[in-house]
């Protein structure tokens, strides 16, 4: 099929065969994707990103190499040639080029659509953003995969819905990929804070204020540090509260009812150091404000620092993205039998030998399997020959929830990434709720226990306390330590290692 002579020359033959091959492969890995079960994030980018950009590059040398040409034929041109290139539908050559244009234009468009549309679809897919840049964000997929928003999209929370904030986070990713390819990325990765889109718009797509209820009983399973790894139970009431159809808000979720409005200052970026707070009464109009008496902002920083309006994520902070303190990740180990809590002082062991500084996991794996191995040829000898397969259970238990939990590489442990839900490991409620903050008429937020939540029950065995009375019991330490609870935070000792 004869062509326009222009379109014979070396650079736009170049470029109809790159366009061809890709064109041709974009086709099959179409097919690949659509007629057989095979995921792998590699694959779509190779289809439906890396393919189609050498397809449009291919096709853009065509007309460039007629340029070129006609360039070339225009500087010994005769006085009968035309100056510019045309169009003439009854020269056959002419033609021939006009119908494939139009036919490969007409395909190139459909292509094209069903291309860009994988595209966005794969760019939003869960596997997309947990194992495209696999080591980087491996922490993130992996606590996301054990997480209770494990069947939501990255990007129901990341971005949420909308074109604007769509672009954004492409734009954001671009700088991303780029810092992934030359390795010049921090680890671990800083929480992106000051980037997240507001949880009105994400959060409360699924989790409605007005569906709040008043009320939620948990048992937190606790295990001591002892020979027998006493199991020290806590059943609480958590008042979570809510408006429940009304503007009559209580309970925790007070903090973000439609007829109030927090706003505090924080000096640092994780959110931790919280020392202004201004509440205001959006019926009455009252508006309070409370400095932390022990370290008060003065008026040059407050002027200097922007209040945020506290929303869900100034307390659920880490939703998805839990990493679990050895302490905690092994009563949970043990309350599930991960971990048989009939082995002597394995909290213990394991606590120790998974607290431990690793530079990578499989260095962390032979570490946790020897440090455990040794403390009981140590301290329990008969039991260590008599209880190989109870040993060896316990230490793949210990480096499964290593593995979930913390990622040398990456430098994440539990420490980097402070959770605000409670006050056990962190300072989390208590950044307002520690008793020192007070207005200048002297009321100061509360430091109840019971404000929050009512104990039911505690403590096993002899210990065992109940009640079914409103107030709830007073809390009792496992372990004798005076009067220091009510004086002293509970982050202050619980460090997520043994205390």
């Amino acid at each position: 099929m004869k062509l326009p002579r222009l379109a014979y020359n070396f650079l736009s033959s170049v470029g109809a065969t790159i366009a061809i091959i890709a064109g041709l492969l974009v086709i099959v890995m179409l097919l690949v994707s659509v007629f057989t079960a095979i995921e792998n994030p590699y694959l779509g980018i190779f289809s439906f990103m890396i393919l189609p950009a050498i397809l449009i590059f291919g096709l853009i040398l065509i007309p460039i190499g007629m340029l070129r040409q006609w360039r070339r034929e225009k500087r010994g041109e005769k006085l009968d040639r035309p100056k510019w290139p045309y169009v003439d539908l009854n020269i056959k050559s002419h033609r021939n080029a006009f119908f494939i244009f139009l036919i490969g234009t007409f395909f190139f468009l459909i292509f094209t659509a069903v291309g860009s549309y994988q595209a966005f679809h794969f760019s939003e897919s869960v596997k997309f953003c947990g194992t495209t840049c696999h080591r980087v964000m491996k922490p993130e997929y992996t606590a996301y995969q054990h997480s209770p928003h494990a069947r939501v999209a990255c990007v129901e929370c990341h971005v949420g819905p909308g074109a604007g904030w769509y672009t954004r986070s492409k734009l954001s990713g671009a700088y991303q990929v780029y810092a992934t390819l030359v390795n010049n990325y921090p680890r671990p990765i800083p929480t992106p804070v000051e980037n997240l889109r507001p949880a009105r718009e994400t959060c409360e797509e699924c989790h409605w204020p007005a569906k709040f209820f008043g009320g939620m009983q948990m048992e937190l399973d606790h295990y001591l540090y002892d020979e027998t790894n006493s199991h020290w139970p806590i059943n609480m009431l958590i008042k979570v509260g809510g408006e429940q159809g009304t503007n009559e808000a209580t309970g925790i979720h007070w903090h973000i009812s439609s007829d109030v409005q927090v706003e505090y200052i924080a000096r640092d970026h994780e959110r931790e150091d919280i020392p202004w707070v201004r509440y205001t009464d959006l019926e009455t109009g009252e508006v309070t404000i409370y400095q932390d008496e022990n370290d008060p902002l003065n008026q040059e920083e407050i002027d200097s620092l922007e209040p945020r309006v506290m929303d869900c994520v100034d307390c659920h902070n880490r939703p998805s993205h839990i990493y679990h303190s050895p302490d905690d990740a092994l009563d949970l180990a043990l309350s599930t039998n991960l971990i048989n809590p009939d082995i002597p002082e394995i909290k213990i062991a394991a606590v120790e030998a998974m607290a431990q500084e690793y530079e990578t996991e499989d260095e962390a794996m032979a570490g946790i399997r020897d440090y455990i191995i040794d403390y009981y040829k140590d301290n329990h000898p008969d039991f260590f020959d008599s209880s190989q397969q109870m040993i060896k259970m316990a230490i793949a238990g210990t480096q499964e929830q290593f593995s979930k939990n913390i990622f040398p590489e990456m430098k994440v442990r539990w420490e980097v990434y402070p959770d605000h839900i409670g006050h056990f490991y962190f300072k989390g409620c208590m950044r307002c709720h520690e008793g020192s903050h007070s207005s200048s008429k002297g009321e100061v937020i509360t430091h109840g226990c019971n404000s929050c939540h009512l104990i039911l029950a505690q403590g096993s065995g002899e210990t065992y306390e109940v009640t079914y009375q409103e107030e709830g019991l007073e809390f009792k330490h496992p372990v004798d330590i005076y009067e220091a609870w009510r004086e002293m935070g509970c982050y202050e000792c619980h460090l997520g290692t043994q205390p």
